[in-house]
């Protein structure tokens, strides 16, 4: 998907400036009672699965050694990691360019690709999260029987560290080292390259897998 055009006059179409228009993204359904199902706060996610990951962690812990837990989280966690990239990588980044495939693209990301500064659509709605996490966590439970618990706790660790992280590297500049390599990543995905940089929260996979990210440092689309 191409980056959209830097301009700071208002546009001709739309009469935004190019920082509302990266915030002003669309209805995704035509019923706005539904619609409102599609823009999610940042801590909704925090809410939902935090409580979830402390319980599967507890499970583990009264159930098996310290070392073996901690072993499982971190497993779990980097299990996640590589979801992530693959994830948008390929379901993401699947584009028809006409028909439904089209406008399921749309709505899954191209949205954000679109309007990208949208704080209510940087997080996944419940309505595809809970059954995405539900489907990962019973392949856990059939592949690993009890031992599943501590992985699917660093599994969904993983999830809710990746969405804090999208959220954090559209909204705001973080001071360390660490924070503002992860935004300057991430936005070259956005304004350079779209093609490259699919990892948000684990950058390093695309180096693993030669799409890291290159060329000078991007623009921010105007938001801080």
């Amino acid at each position: 998907m191409a980056a959209i055009t830097d301009h700071s006059q208002p546009d001709e179409k739309t009469g935004m400036s190019r920082a509302e228009y990266l915030r002003a993204s669309p209805p995704l359904l035509p019923v706005s009672a539904l619609d409102r199902f599609t823009r999610v706060h940042w801590s909704v996610p925090v809410f939902i699965f935090l409580p979830v990951i402390l319980l599967l962690a507890g499970i583990g812990f009264d159930t098996m050694r310290t070392w073996q837990v901690v072993v499982l989280i971190v497993a779990g966690y980097a299990l996640w990691t590589v979801t992530e990239y693959w994830l948008h990588r390929i379901v993401f980044h699947w584009a028809p360019e006409e028909g439904i495939g089209a406008k399921l693209h749309f709505m899954i990301h191209g949205v954000h690709h679109e309007h990208p500064n949208d704080p209510k659509r940087l997080v996944m709605p419940p309505s595809a999260s809970i059954p995405l996490a539900a489907i990962f966590c019973l392949l856990f439970w059939a592949a690993l029987g009890s031992s599943w618990y501590p992985v699917g706790a660093g599994f969904l660790g993983g999830y809710l560290v990746y969405d804090m992280t999208h959220y954090a590297v559209h909204h705001h500049q973080g001071k360390s080292r660490v924070a503002k390599k992860l935004r300057e990543l991430h936005m070259r995905h956005h304004f350079q390259d779209s093609h490259s940089g699919y990892g948000v929260s684990a950058p390093y996979w695309d180096n693993v897998f030669g799409t890291a990210s290159k060329g000078k440092k991007p623009s921010d689309g105007g938001e801080h």
